[in-house]
């Protein structure tokens, strides 16, 4: 299935357009609730120990991702069974819907502990539906992508999530400034919940709008059925999604670190005031934001595997440092320490972006990449602020996370290297990627012409 006919220029900025916008609105969806991470833990928990409050609003944070899994194989399977557009559709749409639910639910003063139950479940439903989003709309991206491009227009998938992540720290920052602390914890914070409901409808309306993939086309016409049963995915592919979530444990982790917890992490440890924090991580995640189609550019360029090595290289030594200049309580050294966290989650986030849909076959891309993204999400992203708080209060160590993320660069090493060289491998058809290390070489002088 090499000889199909490449998707035009004016299709592809479509596609990238629509899945990326459409990535936008789940990611600021998801954003929210990590930015507001204090006020949440003052209106649906118990006043008396902050600590503890904080601790358990980002367990509702962990136990979200839970269910990240589950709705990866759903999702995926229903991806893979009748095409991308329509599962990602109702991804964005239940992402939307369960975040104006938290927008109007009563606090803990009206409720009791009916607050933070209906809190987690409305969390669920957000971890369930982002179970079947991020994997799909690599996925979607990459199956229309030329082979030597793939990193970059994926890399606007990466872009449309760090875009929201910023959208969301923006939003919260005006609402900080512009409001006193009274009206903020009164109803301030139910804003950017609130703003789901709009954009969920943008979203669903661009997606519904998406053409199916070139690749999901072919292998129906291949075959009958287009997508491989759950028990002939794990079997088959076992192997990739072990060391694939090796290294996107790493992706994980620094993601999450950077994005969700840093704000928290300026405000407790640096001695900042929220919108301080909030400004910080707002500059970063435009840096972060603008940075990843260069990192796609250079990931195409060299290749996956040697993009690997530089991303775990880069977050081990570069991690220690990070945490001292955040931990200054000074604004400079802050800005630095997140723009060096920024970069490994780029270069990570990029890379892996592209992996998602190169490991696997098409029959089994979807529910594959989802099971494989989704479960390293669930065990190293969705605790990650969870752990981090755990950490600094055990050991009493400000920096101690530093050295949790330095160690899982170094099992995302182990993973990721141990994967074989992806790119330019074509996508089309259910050609192993094993062919593809040695194909590499020979194949880049010609693609890049």
């Amino acid at each position: 299935m090499n000889n199909m006919t490449p998707v035009s220029k004016s299709t592809l900025r479509k596609v990238t357009t629509a899945a990326a916008i459409g990535n936008f609105v789940e990611w600021f969806d998801f954003a929210v609730y990590g930015f507001l991470a204090t006020i949440i833990a003052q209106q649906f928990f118990a006043p008396d120990l902050a600590q503890a409050a904080l601790l358990q609003t980002f367990a509702v944070f962990a136990v979200a991702f839970a269910l990240r899994p589950l709705g990866g194989v759903i999702f995926g399977l229903l991806g893979d069974k009748f095409g991308r557009k329509r599962i990602l559709s109702l991804t964005v749409l239940l992402m939307a819907a369960s975040t104006t639910v938290i927008g109007l639910l009563p606090g803990y003063a009206s409720m009791g502990m009916l607050a933070p139950l209906f809190l987690t479940l409305a969390r669920c439903v957000q971890g369930f539906s982002a179970g079947g989003e991020y994997a799909g709309a690599c996925a979607y991206v990459m199956e229309h992508s030329p082979n030597h491009k793939r990193a970059w227009y994926g890399s606007f998938i990466t872009v449309s999530t760090f875009a929201a992540f910023a959208a969301a720290a923006i939003l919260t920052y005006l609402l900080d400034a512009g409001l006193s602390e009274e009206q903020m914890s009164s109803w301030g914070w139910r804003i950017p919940f609130l703003v789901a409901a709009p954009l969920g409808l943008v979203g669903v309306y661009l997606r519904l709008r998406m053409e199916e993939t070139p690749a999901f086309r072919a292998a129906l016409e291949e075959s009958d059925s287009a997508h491989a049963p759950v028990s002939e995915t794990l079997r088959q592919q076992a192997g990739n999604i072990l060391r694939l979530g090796a290294f996107i444990a790493l992706t994980a982790l620094s993601f999450y670190m950077f994005t969700t917890y840093f704000s928290t992490f300026l405000q407790l440890e640096g001695g900042m005031n929220r919108a301080s924090a909030l400004m910080v991580s707002t500059i970063a995640l435009l840096f972060a934001a603008g940075a990843c189609p260069i990192a796609g550019t250079l990931c195409d360029r060299i290749g996956r595997k040697k993009t690997i090595a530089l991303t775990g290289t880069w977050v081990i030594i570069s991690v220690w440092p990070a945490w001292q200049l955040a931990s200054s309580g000074h604004l400079w050294a802050a800005i630095i320490g997140d723009l060096l966290l920024a970069t490994g989650a780029v270069l990570s986030g990029v890379v892996t972006a592209a992996l998602l849909s190169e490991v696997f076959p098409t029959r089994a891309r979807y529910t594959a990449s989802a099971i494989t993204y989704n479960l390293a999400y669930t065990i190293f992203g969705g605790t990650a602020p969870l752990v981090a708080t755990w950490l600094i209060a055990y050991t009493g160590s400000g920096v101690s996370p530093a050295f949790y993320l330095a160690l899982v660069a170094v099992l995302a090493l182990a993973g990721g290297l141990a994967l074989p060289e992806t790119s330019r491998i074509s996508l089309h058809g259910e050609r192993k990627v094993s062919q593809a290390g040695s194909r590499f070489s020979s194949l880049k002088a010609g693609a890049d012409n």
